[in-house]
């Protein structure tokens, strides 16, 4: 039996925020998977062993810059991605689109 005292991430979720497919769950979801677009920046670039300076002087854009898209990653264009991956960090980027 199911003790009522706990609950999975996924049903405070949909408490909290709704279901999937409601605005606000859409947002939060959106809005998650740009800070792990962030995150994984970051961690890519400090395994290169590069500065936030480092970076950005090497794709020209001001450490203030990267430190944003580490942080909040939802207004980074994909010219701006492939850059800092491809040309910066020396890396390749994958896209993948799921269809309902």
């Amino acid at each position: 039996m199911k003790n009522k005292n706990i609950s999975t991430w996924a049903e405070i979720k949909d408490e909290v925020y709704g279901k999937k497919g409601t605005p606000r769950r859409d947002t939060l979801d959106r809005d998650f998977k740009s800070l792990r677009v962030g995150l994984m920046l970051r961690e890519a670039r400090e395994k290169k062993k590069l500065t936030q300076d480092q970076l950005g002087s090497i794709i020209d854009k001001k450490r203030s810059y990267i430190s944003r898209i580490e942080n909040d990653a939802s207004n980074v264009t994909l010219k701006t991605l492939y850059d800092i991956v491809e040309n910066g960090l020396g890396g390749k980027i994958k896209i993948q689109i799921d269809l309902k």
